[in-house]
């Protein structure tokens, strides 16, 4: 595996594989990487005949108050897992490599971006959709691979590439649990333990939707209400957003008539889960 630092590394090695006409498969992380991050690459690793990773904690789509100095960091642990896994580069690079003294051109994202972790999140899918377009660019890739559990940013990254004719495909994978339901995230690690468990009640609230949905409930609103009742049983769950959205475009219905996605952003302490699932009338 090789380990490239900077830019320009990166850059050319994708322009001498893109020049031989061989293809090129890329999974960008913040790293402290877990099993969701390693079932992407996978899956990358059968897309392409080179595998690209990436470990950058990007400055840019953290809020003021939110948990950039706090987020979870391993760099020996993530790059064994990534050689483990077969990942042929592993792309590092600093902020000063990628911000450089006198950025300032950032990717404005559209009225996708509006709602859930958008509304309460400002800035976040700005500096999402910035930094993905700058690593596109740099390493090349034929196709990104993503996780469905950022279902919006799945979302606005698909629209970002087809607004700006990026040649990539954006391909997104389901959600990978722990075995108790909880959706696999670098922010588990910072759960205490009771936090850890009440942190279940994202599943449960996900499934406890999809059952109205298949008993014949198609009011927006009851759904909504059903899962929220469920999730503020938990004393230590203080919910951001519980909502339930057009699939395609996120945006608000009144009734179940398409497929909706129900998303959901819990905070248990200071950290914050998100969870989602697709309903299907």
């Amino acid at each position: 595996m090789q380990v490239f630092e900077t830019p320009s590394e990166m850059a050319a090695w994708a322009r001498a594989v893109r020049d031989r006409g061989e293809t090129i498969a890329f999974v960008p992380t913040m790293g402290y990487l877990h099993e969701g991050h390693l079932s992407l690459m996978r899956e990358a690793r059968e897309r392409g005949q080179h595998l690209v990773a990436s470990i950058f904690v990007n400055p840019l789509q953290f809020g003021a108050n939110e948990d950039l100095d706090t987020y979870p960091r391993d760099a020996a642990g993530d790059a064994a897992k990534c050689r483990d896994v077969g990942v042929d580069v592993l792309f590092t690079p600093t902020k000063a490599s990628l911000y450089p003294d006198g950025f300032q051109t950032t990717v404005q994202p559209g009225p996708i971006a509006g709602p859930l972790c958008g509304a309460s999140r400002p800035g976040h899918f700005e500096g999402v959709c910035t930094i993905v377009l700058k690593l596109f660019n740099l390493v090349r890739p034929n196709v990104g691979v993503f996780g469905r559990k950022d279902y919006q940013q799945l979302a606005v990254l698909r629209r970002m590439a087809r607004d700006f004719d990026v040649d990539v495909d954006v391909l997104g994978m389901p959600i990978v649990r722990e075995s108790d339901g909880v959706a696999m995230s670098s922010r588990n690690a910072r759960l205490g333990a009771d936090q850890r468990t009440q942190a279940q009640v994202l599943h449960r609230a996900l499934d406890l939707a999809e059952s109205l949905v298949a008993a014949g409930e198609r009011g927006v609103e009851a759904i909504v209400a059903a899962a929220a009742v469920l999730i503020r049983e938990q004393p230590l769950a203080d919910i951001d957003y519980v909502e339930l959205v057009d699939a395609d475009d996120l945006s608000t219905i009144c009734d179940l008539e398409a497929p909706a996605v129900l998303a959901l952003a819990v905070k248990f302490g200071s950290v914050r889960l998100i969870d989602n699932r697709v309903l299907t009338p």
